[in-house]
């Protein structure tokens, strides 16, 4: 025989992170306004960290879209259910968006721990100029690439944007089929979801820095 389904207060804490309290009330509001920029921050963060519109979170956890914009911006400060259903929408534990986080935060990436991903040949090598501690939208690289040396890349999600400037040396860049030619302190900006060759006529070696953006998910 079924278990009789939960109704009620029981049926709302079924839904929480395991580990995480359950408030005394749920209707009430988040304790001292000190909080409500806390939280319109926090939430800011952890959507922008999804790439998630306003719309689509509203959709995931049923909170109106006009609200989640009024908490985002300090404008009203919401009901601890409603922050219950925010939590769970980003899958993040309720103490998220409610913890003050320091105003100023750095990553000090240093060079001899960079992470490089390297063609087979050696030609060709990525590093990574972010940290890997959470998905975002937007990637910083340095690429280099050795005298007479190519990289293929395959076409990426579609709304990928490149934004590449060369650095230093000579580079060919093809995409979808068309050839262009770079020099040092030449940039390009190109829509990435075609195919696309990167290649080095040069002599010496040829370094770029590269920012890659991702389309925001939206629906």
């Amino acid at each position: 025989m079924a278990s009789p389904k939960p109704t009620g207060r029981r049926a709302r804490e079924r839904g929480r992170p395991r580990g995480e309290q359950v408030p005394g009330h749920e209707r009430a509001h988040v304790a001292g306004a000190d909080l409500t920029p806390v939280v319109g921050g926090n939430l800011r963060r952890l959507r922008m960290r999804r790439a998630l519109s306003l719309e689509k979170l509203s959709r995931l956890s049923g909170v109106s879209r006009a609200m989640l914009g009024q908490v985002e911006l300090g404008q009203s400060t919401p009901t601890v259910n409603v922050l219950w259903k925010i939590s769970t929408a980003l899958e993040v534990p309720f103490s998220a968006l409610i913890t003050d986080r320091p105003t100023t935060t750095f990553h000090v990436l240093r060079a001899d721990q960079a992470k490089r991903l390297t063609s087979s040949d050696g030609s060709f090598t990525s590093r990574a100029l972010f940290p890997f501690d959470e998905p975002r939208r937007v990637e910083f690289y340095e690429l280099r690439i050795a005298p007479g040396g190519s990289e293929r890349a395959d076409a990426h999600p579609a709304g990928t944007m490149e934004n590449l400037v060369v650095s230093q040396g000579g580079l060919q860049i093809e995409v979808g089929g068309v050839t262009h030619e770079l020099g040092a302190g030449d940039a390009i900006v190109f829509e990435a979801d075609v195919p696309h060759v990167y290649r080095n006529p040069s002599p010496g070696p040829a370094i770029m820095y590269l920012v890659m953006t991702y389309a925001e998910t939206v629906g």
